[in-house]
C-alpha cells in the first residue's frame, strides 16, 4: 500500500474465515496467537461489505486482554495502552465488520503517522473481480496483491511480490516472528515504526 499510486480494498470479495479482515496475529507467550472479532453465522458466505459482527458474543474484553498480557512488557506500550483500550472498546459500537475496519486502519495510520488514500471496489465503476482484467482496464504498470493472501483471494499470476524481504526490528522476547499485526510494530517501535514504514517504501 504504502508504493501504490491506487489502493482497493476489495470489499465485494468473498468473506474467508482466513482472510484479515476480522482477525490478527500477535506474538503471545507460546509464539503466534490470533485475535479474533466474531462473525455472524448466516453471514460468513457473503461478501467482505455484507458481513455483520456478532456483537451477542462477549469478545471485547479477551480481545484486549491477548494484547495486554502480550504486549504490557513491551516499550511504547504504556504510551499507547489507554488509547487503544478506549478504541478497542468501542469496536461494541460497530455492527458491520467493513465500517470497523475503515475506522481502526485509520487510528493505526494516525498512530503510525503514515498517510495512506485508498478506495473500496464497491465504489469504483470499472471495477472487475479477476484482477488480470481489472489491470488491463485501468492501464496499470503493475499489481501487487496483499501479503501471504493466496489461500483467500483471487490471484493474478502477473502481480509482482508485496514484499521482497519481510522487515526485521526489535521484538518483545526471542525468536522473530514474521507476519505479525501492525499492533506488534506499535508497541515494540511506537513513534521509531517510521524507519521500518521508510525501509519498506524502498522496496520497489
Amino acid at each position: 500500500m504504502l508504493n501504490a499510486d491506487l489502493v482497493i480494498w476489495n470489499d465485494l470479495e468473498q468473506w474467508h474465515r482466513k482472510g484479515r479482515t476480522h482477525r490478527a496475529a500477535i506474538k503471545g507467550e507460546q509464539g503466534l496467537q490470533w485475535i479474533n472479532i466474531p462473525i455472524k453465522t448466516e453471514d460468513r458466505k457473503k461478501s467482505i461489505r455484507e458481513v455483520h459482527i456478532n456483537q451477542e458474543e462477549e469478545w471485547i474484553e479477551s480481545f484486549w486482554n491477548a494484547l495486554l498480557h502480550s504486549y504490557s512488557e513491551a516499550t511504547w506500550f504504556d504510551f499507547f495502552a489507554d488509547e487503544l483500550e478506549a478504541n478497542i472498546k468501542h469496536f461494541s459500537t460497530f455492527d458491520r465488520l467493513l465500517d470497523l475496519d475503515i475506522w481502526f486502519f485509520e487510528k493505526l495510520c494516525g498512530y503510525l503517522e503514515c498517510k495512506i488514500d485508498y478506495s473500496l471496489a464497491s465504489q469504483l465503476p470499472n471495477f472487475d473481480p479477476n484482477p488480470d482484467v481489472f489491470v488491463k482496464d485501468i492501464k496499470a504498470d503493475i499489481l501487487y496483491q496483499e501479503y501471504e493472501s493466496k489461500h483467500y483471494q483471487w490471484r493474478s499470476d502477473s502481480a509482482q511480490p508485496a514484499l521482497t524481504s519481510h522487515p526485521h526490528y526489535p521484538q518483545l522476547g526471542s525468536d522473530y516472528l514474521e507476519e505479525l499485526s501492525i499492533l506488534d510494530l506499535l508497541f515494540n517501535l511506537g513513534k521509531e515504526s517510521f524507519q521500518v514504514i521508510d525501509e519498506l517504501k524502498k522496496q520497489k
